[in-house]
């Protein structure tokens, strides 16, 4: 992926961006025996990117992969108390690969892993309100009442939630289905909403990040992002 220079200097921890800014101007950098000027990009995979006649460091190969989570899995690199871990179901991943958020145990679906940091922050924090849509199934009937306080925002112990959308709702019995689309992505903050206005949640899986969608991929497996779909992710 193409990135500006002065970030992939700042990256390889030579010195700031701004320092990087004026070794460019200054003419001590180059992509591929080329003096580069200020606002050029390279591609730190695959071109030759020198400070001072020095070569940058060639930065780990990027991984983005789309993970259907199973429920009983843990979203953490380790667990004390043994549970499986959804890195087990990557082993054969050539790097070393982190979730992008986090997902509990009971709750299953699409989960993102990369080892490229700058995007799984952009991703997760709530200044970028990547829409997150949830398939849940509580116990009940869900009234009128309780759907407009879910898409209106719910206070919780840690401050009100954003408004949601809550659409495609149908119900059983003694069941209520609908998808839930969030822009933040609080600690059990789907099931926490829910119980807050008196519905326990029975169910729960992650269907899309932003335009991700899980589809057909089957529990437990993962597939590679295209190049498209991680073009479209940097400018989310």
């Amino acid at each position: 992926m193409m990135e500006r220079l002065q970030k992939l200097i700042a990256a390889a921890g030579l010195g700031s961006r701004r320092q990087a800014e004026e070794w460019i101007a200054a003419g001590r950098v180059s992509v591929n025996g080329r003096i580069a000027a200020l606002g050029d990009k390279a591609d730190p995979q695959g071109d030759r990117i020198c400070v001072n006649g020095r070569e940058l460091p060639r930065a780990e190969e990027k991984v983005y992969l789309l993970l259907h989570k199973p429920a009983g899995y843990v979203t953490t690199l380790s667990d004390p108390q043994g549970r499986p871990i959804v890195t087990d179901l990557i082993k054969n991943c050539p790097a070393r690969v982190f979730p992008v958020g986090r997902l509990d145990a009971s709750t299953e679906g699409l989960l993102l892993l990369t080892n490229d940091g700058a995007l799984a922050q952009r991703l997760a924090h709530p200044r970028h309100k990547v829409d997150k849509t949830y398939l849940v199934k509580v116990r009940g009937l869900l009234s009128d009442a309780a759907r407009r306080r879910l898409e209106n925002g719910v206070r919780l112990d840690d401050g009100p939630t954003l408004p949601t959308v809550v659409e495609r709702v149908r119900t059983t019995a003694s069941n209520t289905w609908f998808e839930l689309v969030l822009r933040e992505g609080r600690n059990r903050q789907v099931r926490r909403m829910c119980e807050a206005v008196g519905y326990p949640v029975v169910r729960l899986k992650r269907l899309r990040v932003g335009f991700l969608e899980l589809g057909d991929l089957e529990v437990g497996k993962f597939r590679p992002l295209t190049r498209h779909e991680i073009l479209r992710l940097g400018e989310l």
